[in-house]
């Protein structure tokens, strides 16, 4: 049996969690430079603010919802203690986003002594007692049902949906319901006389992968309670690290993209080191006013997650690519061919590497006592 753990709007419980004046209020989390809405209350969207809604038009229409800035390190460390909470229940948790997460809780029920739909809540119980985030659980035989639970969870009083019949279930789910199934599939499947998941899973295996592909087949599987894809407690490294951000004007002085891509290199290299590895190519981008791309990269000889090392080869990326009389709006550092430091060979003459990691890791304690941006990269004018 798996469960999907999903917060209840996440974003907004974490702001509500360190604020709490904000419950009970129809509050909403705005993306980065307060773009649109990206997470809502309860209170906010019985309001009728829609998800996406630009902020400019939000604050106009609802003048009475509170619209908070994103900090998705904030967000970061909160979804870190929600997901090493739930590894205290079971030796199996995926992390699947950062609000989200597969839980096997296959033999846990004699453990402690609590059926699956009682241990769920349990589970729930505990991380709001702990970590003061509402969470709802949809249980089930395989992830794809799990899925599908945890969205009617959102719907239970209980908070908590646990799939027996799945061939009741089945009658009563819309094609478009069903987790991976977007609007050009379901287009395709109601083409195809495919209206509920139960039409779905009447095609024969080879009809589906025909038609769509080897994914239809192993999500038919999946519907009809198999458990295709196991709940896997190894996390899979990202295949790139990307940090950009707009400026807060426009411009062209060399020194102010330094120093925005030195605050991106820091949070990009503390992100490395998070996961435990380094980065064997540097990339650096620059979009100027009229939203053209300029872009360079260079691999590295010997990989590395050390802020100094990578700020000395931006800055020579960034020659390359900067123009004084182009006026730039964004600027970025994209980090490629990461390699776990478990898996990394020793490079016989570089003395320099031991001494980089154990900075490093000054850095992020430091950070880990005092606060995030403690530290400050800088650099030297030529």
């Amino acid at each position: 049996m798996i469960a999907l753990v999903d917060c209840d709007s996440f974003f907004v419980s974490c702001e509500q969690k360190v604020n709490p004046d904000l419950k009970n209020k129809p509050v909403c989390v705005l993306s980065n430079k307060d773009g649109c809405v990206i997470s809502r209350s309860k209170e906010a969207k019985e309001m009728g603010i829609r998800m996406g809604q630009p902020y400019f038009l939000a604050k106009t229409e609802f003048p009475d919802g509170i619209y908070v800035s994103c900090h998705h390190d904030l967000y970061g460390e909160i979804s870190t203690q929600v997901m090493n909470l739930l590894r205290e229940f079971s030796p199996k948790v995926q992390v699947y986003s950062v609000d989200e997460a597969f839980v096997d809780l296959t033999g846990l029920t004699k453990l402690y002594k609590k059926d699956f739909k009682e241990l769920a809540q349990h589970i729930r119980e505990q991380i709001k007692e702990r970590l003061d985030i509402p969470v709802s659980i949809g249980i089930a035989s395989s992830k794809t049902l799990a899925k599908l639970a945890s969205d009617k969870a959102k719907k239970c009083n209980s908070g908590v949906y646990l799939i027996e019949d799945i061939d009741k279930e089945l009658e009563n789910t819309k094609i478009e319901e069903v987790w991976g199934i977007g609007k050009n599939l379901t287009v395709l499947f109601k083409k195809s006389g495919i209206l509920s998941v139960s039409d779905l899973v009447k095609k024969t295996d080879s009809w589906l992968d025909k038609a769509v592909g080897i994914n239809a087949v192993q999500m038919k599987h999946e519907l009809l309670g198999e458990t295709i894809s196991p709940v896997e407690n190894e996390e899979k490294l990202p295949k790139s690290i990307q940090k950009t951000s707009a400026f807060g004007i426009f411009t062209s002085d060399l020194d102010f993209i330094k120093n925005q891509l030195n605050y991106h290199i820091h949070t990009a290299c503390r992100k490395l080191r998070k996961i435990d590895c380094k980065a064997s190519v540097i990339g650096v981008m620059l979009r100027t006013k009229d939203y053209r791309v300029y872009y360079d990269k260079k691999i590295l000889q010997t990989p590395t997650s050390f802020e100094m090392e990578i700020s000395d080869i931006a800055f020579e990326l960034l020659k390359n690519i900067y123009n004084p009389s182009t006026i730039y709006r964004s600027s970025g550092i994209i980090f490629d061919g990461l390699k776990s430091n478990k898996e990394q060979q020793l490079v016989l003459f570089y003395n320099n590497a031991s001494k980089a990691d154990k900075l490093s890791k000054c850095f992020d304690r430091l950070e880990s006592k005092f606060g995030k941006d403690i530290i400050q990269i800088g650099f030297t004018k030529d």
